[in-house]
């Protein structure tokens, strides 16, 4: 190699090195940073029909919420308000013995409401709950005196027991629970007092007046209108003018 060629190569250098250096600054600058994460959207509201559909086995409850509209009102209470809800959710096989006997087909729109709301609690409660519960529990079907709507839960260990008056049942495991919505399924359709129990026994009738004795009366009567006291007066006169008789006929026979 010349001198003039090394030459070369030594002023050469500084300048690929450069050159280099440039090259990697541009291509870091220009490589665009990466788009943010989209901010995760509100959540969905929350649909009774759509997680009784997931959990299945629920196809006769969520024709009644149909027919009923119990649906569209948990719905619409639910994504309105901060009460909370708790749903008692019976499966088809609990249903079963109403389908056949032509028992649930029978009743009224007004009674299937009824039943449907019966089901419904107006506040949340969560598993935790249940032993801490004041009975009778109101229920969205309103009066829960003994012949109307009432329902009595209560806890054995881990066994959660409801009572309508009617029937006993179960709660099987918890289907849902978000913290404003809880759904349990119960093994039994809770069957109220008002609808299927014994009606109250017949409000005793009243007591008749005493009536008076037929012979009192005809006295009381007579004192009323007078009578009475004049036959009596009558009487009194007669028995007087007998003695005065007798007097003067023993005063007569003595002196003769």
């Amino acid at each position: 190699m010349t001198p003039h060629f090394l030459y070369f190569h030594f002023l050469m250098l500084p300048l690929l090195l450069l050159l280099l250096l440039c090259t990697t600054v541009t291509t870091t600058v220009s490589q665009p940073s990466p788009a943010p994460a989209p901010a995760p959207g509100p959540p969905a509201p929350t649909n009774i029909t759509k997680i009784l559909e997931k959990a299945s086995q629920f196809t006769t409850l969520i024709r009644l919420f149909s027919i009923t509209k119990v649906g569209d009102q948990i719905n619409t209470q639910l994504n309105n308000s901060e009460d909370g809800m708790t749903v008692f959710a019976p499966t088809d096989n609990a249903f079963s013995a109403l389908m056949s006997s032509g028992t649930l087909n029978s009743l009224s729109d007004q009674q299937k409401d009824e039943l449907v709301q019966f089901h419904v609690i107006p506040s949340f409660i969560s598993t935790s709950q249940f032993p801490t519960l004041s009975n009778p529990l109101r229920t969205q079907a309103g009066d829960s005196t003994f012949y109307n709507f009432p329902l009595n839960i209560t806890t054995s260990g881990n066994q959660v027991n409801l009572t309508t008056g009617v029937v006993n049942a179960t709660v099987a495991n918890a289907i849902y629970s978000d913290g404003s919505l809880a759904v349990y399924q119960v093994d039994k359709v809770l069957l109220p007092m008002s609808l299927f129990g014994p009606h109250p026994p017949a409000a005793a009738p009243a007591p008749e007046p005493v009536k008076k004795a037929k012979g009192k009366r005809a006295a009381d009567d007579g004192e009323a209108d007078g009578t009475g006291n004049s036959s009596g007066a009558v009487g009194l006169r007669s028995e007087l003018h007998g003695l005065m008789g007798g007097l003067i006929a023993f005063i007569a026979v003595y002196y003769l």
